[in-house]
């Protein structure tokens, strides 16, 4: 009796779900068009994790080359050297600036000690890393010098001695 109500019931079902597309495997539809959306959705994927890693690999590179490409320190310096030749330079453009300052205020050049006591500089001594600074006074010019003791003998690392004058531009001096 359930059987032959069921059996009674189908064509209406069948009428009822006209417009819609079964997932099951029927003989008339292949199974690759059934999970085409799948395999769509695997591909896109595929082709997005395919792109970032090729931009990611692409940032790598010119990340890699710009790194390669950064200017070394002066010849002959260790790398850990450009740190601190780096602050020496600072310094003297510092000293130079405060140097114009008081010029231009008071019509001469003071030495190195004065500038500080003067509070024309912020800076509070007159060494940096083995790196002693002084100011050379020739009426309205100057010349202020980074000067370091010499290497030990036999080592491969040379100090190389910074100067600056009223141009503003830092220079190795011997």
């Amino acid at each position: 009796m359930a059987a032959e109500r069921i059996l009674a019931e189908r064509p209406r079902i069948k009428a009822k779900m006209a417009g819609v597309v079964s997932l099951r495997n029927s003989p008339r539809v292949p199974l690759e068009v059934q999970c085409a959306w799948r395999n769509n959705s695997f591909m896109r994927f595929l082709a997005g994790l395919t792109g970032l890693l090729v931009g990611v690999a692409l940032i790598f590179v010119v990340y890699h080359f710009y790194l390669k490409s950064m200017p070394a320190t002066d010849s002959g310096t260790a790398p850990t050297q450009a740190i601190s030749l780096t602050g020496v330079r600072t310094d003297l453009l510092q000293i130079a600036d405060a140097e114009h300052g008081y010029i231009a205020t008071n019509g001469h050049c003071v030495s190195l000690p004065e500038l500080i006591s003067s509070n024309s500089i912020s800076m509070t001594r007159t060494e940096r890393d083995g790196y002693s600074y002084s100011i050379e006074c020739n009426g309205g010019d100057f010349t202020a010098t980074a000067r370091h003791l010499p290497a030990p003998a036999g080592s491969p690392i040379r100090y190389p001695n910074l100067a600056i004058d009223s141009g503003m531009q830092v220079r190795e001096i011997e």
